[in-house]
Protein backbone atom coordinates (compact mmCIF):
# COMPACT_ATOMS: atom_id res chain seq x y z
CA UNK A 1 0.00 0.00 0.00
CA UNK A 2 2.79 2.40 0.96
CA UNK A 3 4.64 1.53 -2.24
CA UNK A 4 1.59 2.36 -4.37
CA UNK A 5 1.03 5.69 -2.57
CA UNK A 6 4.68 6.63 -3.02
CA UNK A 7 4.56 5.61 -6.68
CA UNK A 8 1.51 7.80 -7.31
CA UNK A 9 3.01 10.72 -5.37
CA UNK A 10 6.36 10.70 -7.19
CA UNK A 11 4.65 10.30 -10.56
CA UNK A 12 2.35 13.21 -9.70
CA UNK A 13 5.26 15.41 -8.64
CA UNK A 14 7.07 14.58 -11.89
CA UNK A 15 4.05 15.57 -13.99
CA UNK A 16 3.47 18.58 -11.76
CA UNK A 17 7.01 19.83 -12.22
CA UNK A 18 6.70 19.65 -16.00
CA UNK A 19 3.25 21.26 -15.94
CA UNK A 20 4.58 24.04 -13.70
CA UNK A 21 7.40 24.90 -16.11
CA UNK A 22 5.02 24.89 -19.07
CA UNK A 23 2.40 27.03 -17.31
CA UNK A 24 4.89 29.53 -15.87
CA UNK A 25 6.03 30.33 -19.40
CA UNK A 26 2.49 30.81 -20.69
CA UNK A 27 1.52 32.82 -17.62
CA UNK A 28 4.42 35.20 -18.23
CA UNK A 29 3.50 35.61 -21.88
CA UNK A 30 -0.12 36.39 -21.09
CA UNK A 31 0.30 38.18 -17.77
CA UNK A 32 2.89 40.66 -19.06
CA UNK A 33 3.06 40.53 -22.85
CA UNK A 34 -0.75 40.05 -23.10
CA UNK A 35 -0.32 37.31 -25.69
CA UNK A 36 -2.56 34.28 -25.19
CA UNK A 37 -0.12 32.06 -27.04
CA UNK A 38 -1.94 29.10 -28.61
CA UNK A 39 1.36 28.00 -30.17
CA UNK A 40 3.00 27.58 -26.74
CA UNK A 41 2.95 23.81 -26.99
CA UNK A 42 4.83 23.90 -30.29
CA UNK A 43 7.88 25.36 -28.53
CA UNK A 44 7.66 22.39 -26.15
CA UNK A 45 7.57 20.09 -29.18
CA UNK A 46 10.61 21.85 -30.69
CA UNK A 47 12.56 21.39 -27.47
CA UNK A 48 11.67 17.70 -27.26
CA UNK A 49 12.34 16.88 -30.91
CA UNK A 50 15.57 18.90 -30.97
CA UNK A 51 16.82 17.03 -27.88
CA UNK A 52 15.96 13.71 -29.53
CA UNK A 53 18.04 14.71 -32.58
CA UNK A 54 20.93 16.03 -30.49
CA UNK A 55 21.09 12.80 -28.45
CA UNK A 56 20.53 10.21 -31.19
CA UNK A 57 22.52 11.89 -33.98
CA UNK A 58 25.15 14.00 -32.26
CA UNK A 59 25.37 12.03 -28.96
CA UNK A 60 24.85 15.18 -26.86
CA UNK A 61 23.65 14.58 -23.30
CA UNK A 62 20.02 15.73 -22.87
CA UNK A 63 21.01 17.68 -19.74
CA UNK A 64 23.48 19.64 -21.86
CA UNK A 65 20.70 20.08 -24.43
CA UNK A 66 18.92 22.26 -21.85
CA UNK A 67 21.54 25.00 -22.30
CA UNK A 68 21.23 24.62 -26.09
CA UNK A 69 17.45 24.44 -26.58
CA UNK A 70 16.61 27.02 -23.90
CA UNK A 71 18.57 29.90 -25.47
CA UNK A 72 17.52 28.94 -29.00
CA UNK A 73 13.80 28.95 -28.16
CA UNK A 74 14.32 32.20 -26.25
CA UNK A 75 15.85 33.88 -29.30
CA UNK A 76 13.10 32.47 -31.52
CA UNK A 77 10.35 33.76 -29.23
CA UNK A 78 12.09 37.13 -28.81
CA UNK A 79 12.38 37.63 -32.58
CA UNK A 80 8.76 36.59 -33.17
CA UNK A 81 7.51 39.15 -30.67
CA UNK A 82 9.82 41.94 -31.84
CA UNK A 83 8.55 41.51 -35.39
CA UNK A 84 5.02 40.11 -35.69
CA UNK A 85 3.49 40.75 -32.26
CA UNK A 86 5.00 44.22 -31.96
CA UNK A 87 3.43 45.09 -35.30
CA UNK A 88 0.07 43.82 -34.05
CA UNK A 89 0.51 45.90 -30.90
CA UNK A 90 1.11 49.13 -32.82
CA UNK A 91 -1.31 48.59 -35.70
CA UNK A 92 -3.81 46.21 -37.19
CA UNK A 93 -3.04 43.39 -39.63
CA UNK A 94 -2.09 44.78 -43.01
CA UNK A 95 -2.75 43.38 -46.43
CA UNK A 96 -0.50 40.34 -46.83
CA UNK A 97 -0.26 39.06 -43.26
CA UNK A 98 -3.73 37.54 -43.30
CA UNK A 99 -3.01 36.14 -46.76
CA UNK A 100 0.04 34.26 -45.49
CA UNK A 101 -1.70 32.88 -42.38
CA UNK A 102 -4.90 31.90 -44.20
CA UNK A 103 -2.95 30.24 -47.01
CA UNK A 104 -1.00 28.10 -44.54
CA UNK A 105 -4.14 27.23 -42.59
CA UNK A 106 -6.20 26.32 -45.68
CA UNK A 107 -3.31 24.34 -47.15
CA UNK A 108 -3.11 22.34 -43.92
CA UNK A 109 -6.84 21.62 -44.17
CA UNK A 110 -6.41 20.49 -47.78
CA UNK A 111 -3.58 18.16 -46.77
CA UNK A 112 -5.69 16.60 -44.02
CA UNK A 113 -8.62 16.10 -46.41
CA UNK A 114 -6.26 14.62 -49.01
CA UNK A 115 -4.91 12.13 -46.45
CA UNK A 116 -8.46 10.85 -45.99
CA UNK A 117 -9.15 10.92 -49.76
CA UNK A 118 -11.87 13.58 -49.50
CA UNK A 119 -10.15 15.70 -52.14
CA UNK A 120 -7.83 14.73 -54.97
CA UNK A 121 -5.52 17.62 -55.72
CA UNK A 122 -1.75 17.72 -55.78
CA UNK A 123 -0.15 20.02 -53.22
CA UNK A 124 0.71 22.75 -55.73
CA UNK A 125 -2.86 23.00 -57.03
CA UNK A 126 -4.16 23.06 -53.45
CA UNK A 127 -1.66 25.77 -52.57
CA UNK A 128 -2.78 27.90 -55.55
CA UNK A 129 -6.47 27.56 -54.58
CA UNK A 130 -5.71 28.40 -50.95
CA UNK A 131 -3.72 31.47 -52.00
CA UNK A 132 -6.58 32.81 -54.13
CA UNK A 133 -9.14 32.28 -51.33
CA UNK A 134 -6.82 33.91 -48.79
CA UNK A 135 -6.18 36.98 -50.98
CA UNK A 136 -9.93 37.50 -51.46
CA UNK A 137 -10.56 37.12 -47.70
CA UNK A 138 -7.69 39.46 -46.86
CA UNK A 139 -8.94 42.13 -49.26
CA UNK A 140 -12.52 41.86 -47.95
CA UNK A 141 -11.47 42.15 -44.28
CA UNK A 142 -9.23 45.13 -44.88
CA UNK A 143 -11.97 46.92 -46.84
CA UNK A 144 -14.65 46.26 -44.20
CA UNK A 145 -13.97 45.12 -40.62
CA UNK A 146 -10.37 46.30 -40.14
CA UNK A 147 -11.08 49.61 -41.86
CA UNK A 148 -13.93 50.33 -39.42
CA UNK A 149 -11.72 49.40 -36.46
CA UNK A 150 -9.03 51.80 -37.66
CA UNK A 151 -11.58 54.59 -37.83
CA UNK A 152 -13.07 53.83 -34.39
CA UNK A 153 -9.73 54.33 -32.54
CA UNK A 154 -9.95 51.11 -30.51
CA UNK A 155 -7.13 49.28 -32.27
CA UNK A 156 -5.18 48.77 -29.01
CA UNK A 157 -8.17 47.02 -27.44
CA UNK A 158 -8.19 44.23 -30.02
CA UNK A 159 -4.51 43.32 -29.60
CA UNK A 160 -5.24 40.31 -27.41
CA UNK A 161 -7.68 38.80 -29.90
CA UNK A 162 -5.51 39.49 -32.96
CA UNK A 163 -2.39 38.14 -31.21
CA UNK A 164 -4.28 34.98 -30.25
CA UNK A 165 -5.36 34.50 -33.86
CA UNK A 166 -1.80 35.04 -35.05
CA UNK A 167 -0.46 32.51 -32.52
CA UNK A 168 -3.07 30.05 -33.81
CA UNK A 169 -1.61 30.45 -37.31
CA UNK A 170 1.91 30.24 -35.87
CA UNK A 171 1.00 26.89 -34.35
CA UNK A 172 0.24 25.47 -37.80
CA UNK A 173 3.42 26.96 -39.27
CA UNK A 174 5.70 25.41 -36.63
CA UNK A 175 3.84 22.11 -36.68
CA UNK A 176 4.07 21.75 -40.47
CA UNK A 177 7.77 22.61 -40.45
CA UNK A 178 8.29 19.95 -37.77
CA UNK A 179 6.35 17.41 -39.84
CA UNK A 180 8.60 18.14 -42.80
CA UNK A 181 11.77 17.85 -40.72
CA UNK A 182 10.95 14.96 -38.36
CA UNK A 183 7.85 13.29 -39.79
CA UNK A 184 4.75 12.21 -37.86
CA UNK A 185 6.18 9.13 -36.14
CA UNK A 186 6.43 8.83 -32.35
CA UNK A 187 10.03 8.57 -31.17
CA UNK A 188 11.91 8.06 -27.94
CA UNK A 189 15.41 7.41 -26.62
CA UNK A 190 16.91 5.69 -23.60
CA UNK A 191 18.60 7.91 -21.03
CA UNK A 192 19.27 7.26 -17.31
CA UNK A 193 16.68 4.49 -17.12
CA UNK A 194 18.38 2.49 -14.39
CA UNK A 195 15.94 1.93 -11.49
CA UNK A 196 16.26 3.65 -8.12
CA UNK A 197 14.53 2.21 -5.05
CA UNK A 198 12.78 4.60 -2.64
CA UNK A 199 11.03 2.88 0.30
CA UNK A 200 10.56 -0.22 -1.84
CA UNK A 201 9.15 1.63 -4.86
CA UNK A 202 11.22 1.64 -8.06
CA UNK A 203 11.63 4.79 -10.15
CA UNK A 204 13.68 5.51 -13.22
CA UNK A 205 16.67 7.73 -12.60
CA UNK A 206 15.59 9.94 -15.52
CA UNK A 207 12.29 10.70 -13.79
CA UNK A 208 13.96 11.75 -10.55
CA UNK A 209 16.48 13.90 -12.42
CA UNK A 210 13.62 15.51 -14.37
CA UNK A 211 11.75 16.24 -11.14
CA UNK A 212 14.85 17.80 -9.58
CA UNK A 213 15.55 20.00 -12.60
CA UNK A 214 11.90 21.08 -12.83
CA UNK A 215 11.86 22.29 -9.24
CA UNK A 216 15.30 23.91 -9.54
CA UNK A 217 14.48 25.76 -12.77
CA UNK A 218 11.07 26.85 -11.48
CA UNK A 219 12.53 28.29 -8.27
CA UNK A 220 15.38 29.96 -10.15
CA UNK A 221 12.89 31.56 -12.50
CA UNK A 222 10.80 32.83 -9.59
CA UNK A 223 13.85 34.36 -7.87
CA UNK A 224 14.86 35.92 -11.18
CA UNK A 225 11.51 37.71 -11.34
CA UNK A 226 11.53 38.81 -7.71
CA UNK A 227 15.19 39.62 -6.97
CA UNK A 228 16.74 40.99 -10.17
CA UNK A 229 16.47 44.41 -11.77
CA UNK A 230 15.05 42.95 -14.98
CA UNK A 231 12.55 40.91 -12.98
CA UNK A 232 11.35 44.05 -11.19
CA UNK A 233 10.91 45.77 -14.56
CA UNK A 234 8.86 42.81 -15.76
CA UNK A 235 6.62 42.94 -12.69
CA UNK A 236 6.22 46.70 -13.07
CA UNK A 237 5.18 46.25 -16.70
CA UNK A 238 2.68 43.60 -15.65
CA UNK A 239 1.19 45.85 -12.98
CA UNK A 240 0.88 49.09 -15.01
CA UNK A 241 2.67 49.41 -18.39
CA UNK A 242 2.00 53.15 -18.67
CA UNK A 243 3.50 54.01 -15.27
CA UNK A 244 6.39 51.63 -15.87
CA UNK A 245 7.17 53.38 -19.14
CA UNK A 246 7.11 56.76 -17.40
CA UNK A 247 9.62 55.39 -14.87
CA UNK A 248 12.06 54.56 -17.67
CA UNK A 249 11.16 50.94 -18.46
CA UNK A 250 11.51 50.05 -22.15
CA UNK A 251 8.10 48.41 -22.56
CA UNK A 252 8.70 46.98 -26.04
CA UNK A 253 11.94 45.40 -24.84
CA UNK A 254 10.29 43.98 -21.72
CA UNK A 255 7.32 42.53 -23.63
CA UNK A 256 9.62 40.80 -26.13
CA UNK A 257 11.79 39.56 -23.26
CA UNK A 258 8.76 38.06 -21.51
CA UNK A 259 7.61 36.28 -24.65
CA UNK A 260 11.12 34.97 -25.21
CA UNK A 261 11.41 33.76 -21.61
CA UNK A 262 8.06 31.99 -21.92
CA UNK A 263 9.26 30.25 -25.09
CA UNK A 264 12.52 29.30 -23.33
CA UNK A 265 10.60 27.75 -20.43
CA UNK A 266 8.57 25.77 -22.95
CA UNK A 267 11.70 24.62 -24.77
CA UNK A 268 13.36 23.50 -21.51
CA UNK A 269 10.17 21.66 -20.52
CA UNK A 270 10.28 19.90 -23.90
CA UNK A 271 13.84 18.74 -23.18
CA UNK A 272 12.78 17.28 -19.82
CA UNK A 273 9.65 15.69 -21.30
CA UNK A 274 11.72 13.91 -23.96
CA UNK A 275 13.83 12.31 -21.21
CA UNK A 276 10.79 10.50 -19.80
CA UNK A 277 8.12 10.26 -22.50
CA UNK A 278 7.96 9.62 -26.26
CA UNK A 279 7.81 12.74 -28.43
CA UNK A 280 6.41 13.53 -31.87
CA UNK A 281 5.68 16.54 -34.07
CA UNK A 282 1.98 16.51 -33.11
CA UNK A 283 2.42 16.67 -29.33
CA UNK A 284 2.20 20.44 -28.89
CA UNK A 285 -1.57 20.99 -28.74
CA UNK A 286 -2.04 18.61 -25.78
CA UNK A 287 0.50 20.51 -23.69
CA UNK A 288 -1.00 23.85 -24.74
CA UNK A 289 -4.36 22.71 -23.34
CA UNK A 290 -2.73 21.55 -20.11
CA UNK A 291 -0.86 24.86 -19.79
CA UNK A 292 -4.11 26.81 -20.19
CA UNK A 293 -5.79 24.71 -17.49
CA UNK A 294 -2.85 25.16 -15.10
CA UNK A 295 -2.71 28.93 -15.71
CA UNK A 296 -6.46 29.18 -15.00
CA UNK A 297 -6.03 27.00 -11.91
CA UNK A 298 -3.18 29.09 -10.52
CA UNK A 299 -4.57 32.47 -11.55
CA UNK A 300 -4.07 34.38 -14.79
CA UNK A 301 -0.70 36.11 -14.76
CA UNK A 302 0.38 34.64 -11.40
CA UNK A 303 3.78 32.90 -11.64
CA UNK A 304 3.62 31.37 -8.11
CA UNK A 305 0.04 30.32 -8.85
CA UNK A 306 1.15 28.52 -12.01
CA UNK A 307 3.92 26.77 -10.06
CA UNK A 308 1.51 25.58 -7.36
CA UNK A 309 -1.24 24.79 -9.87
CA UNK A 310 1.13 22.70 -11.97
CA UNK A 311 2.04 20.43 -9.08
CA UNK A 312 -1.60 20.23 -7.93
CA UNK A 313 -2.80 19.20 -11.38
CA UNK A 314 0.07 16.72 -11.76
CA UNK A 315 -0.81 14.95 -8.51
CA UNK A 316 -4.51 14.87 -9.42
CA UNK A 317 -3.66 13.44 -12.84
CA UNK A 318 -1.43 10.79 -11.28
CA UNK A 319 -4.19 9.71 -8.86
CA UNK A 320 -6.75 9.46 -11.67
CA UNK A 321 -4.29 7.58 -13.91
CA UNK A 322 -3.66 5.06 -11.14
CA UNK A 323 -7.30 3.97 -11.33
CA UNK A 324 -8.05 4.68 -15.02
CA UNK A 325 -5.25 6.06 -17.24
CA UNK A 326 -7.63 7.12 -20.01
CA UNK A 327 -9.51 9.55 -17.76
CA UNK A 328 -6.62 11.84 -16.82
CA UNK A 329 -7.33 14.46 -19.49
CA UNK A 330 -11.06 14.21 -18.75
CA UNK A 331 -10.30 14.97 -15.10
CA UNK A 332 -8.29 18.04 -16.17
CA UNK A 333 -11.23 19.37 -18.18
CA UNK A 334 -13.59 18.69 -15.27
CA UNK A 335 -11.35 20.62 -12.87
CA UNK A 336 -11.10 23.45 -15.39
CA UNK A 337 -14.88 23.72 -15.73
CA UNK A 338 -15.44 23.43 -11.99
CA UNK A 339 -12.85 26.11 -11.31
CA UNK A 340 -14.52 28.54 -13.70
CA UNK A 341 -17.77 28.09 -11.80
CA UNK A 342 -16.42 28.23 -8.22
CA UNK A 343 -13.30 30.47 -8.37
CA UNK A 344 -12.70 32.01 -11.81
CA UNK A 345 -9.72 34.00 -10.45
CA UNK A 346 -7.76 30.81 -9.69
CA UNK A 347 -5.76 29.91 -6.60
CA UNK A 348 -3.66 33.09 -6.40
CA UNK A 349 -5.53 35.25 -8.87
CA UNK A 350 -6.43 38.82 -8.00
Amino acid sequence: MLTSILDVLIAGLLLGGLYALIAMGLSLQYGVARVFNISHGEFIMLGGMATLTLFTVFKINPLIAIVICGPITFVLGYIIHRTFFRHLLTSLPIFGEITILCTLFLWTVFRILADYNYVRLNQFAALAICLVIAIILDFALNRTAFRRIHESRVAAGVFESTSMLFSFGLMFIIKNIAFIGWGPSIRSYSFLQQPVSIAGALFGMNRLVTLGFSILIGLAFYFFLTRTRIGKAIRAAASDPTVAQLMGVNINQVLALCFGLGAAMAGIAGVLISMCYPVNANMGIEYTIIAIIVVALGGLGSIPGSFIGGFALGIIGSIVSFFEPGLALVAYYFIFGLLLLIRPKGILGK
